[in-house]
């Protein structure tokens, strides 16, 4: 596998929402500052359902309430970085409190 072919090539991770509100809008705020931190398109699902991770109206239309499973992938030059670190911060309530 050559450089470019492992670029396209999409990491992902399933990680559950932790936190009381789920994935609101301030969540989703910080999910998507620290998605555009990197050099990657993310993407999250939920039922079948897939949104861009950079935008805060589409991660809402997913109503991750807590106890849901998501899947959050990415592809690029840094898909791996971005998906480690949003798993980070989903796992870490959105640094909220409760």
């Amino acid at each position: 596998m050559n450089a470019t072919e492992k670029k396209d090539e999409a990491v992902t991770a399933d990680v559950v929402i932790v936190n009381k509100r789920g994935l609101h809008a301030r969540a989703s705020a910080r999910f998507c500052a620290v998605a555009a931190a990197f050099d990657a398109k993310v993407t999250v699902t939920k039922d079948a359902v897939t949104v861009g991770g950079r935008s805060i109206m589409a991660l809402l239309t997913l109503g991750a309430s807590k106890g849901a499973t998501i899947t959050i992938a990415a592809t690029g030059p840094q898909a791996e970085e971005a998906v480690d670190t949003l798993v980070k911060l989903v796992a870490d309530r959105f640094g909220e409190e409760d």
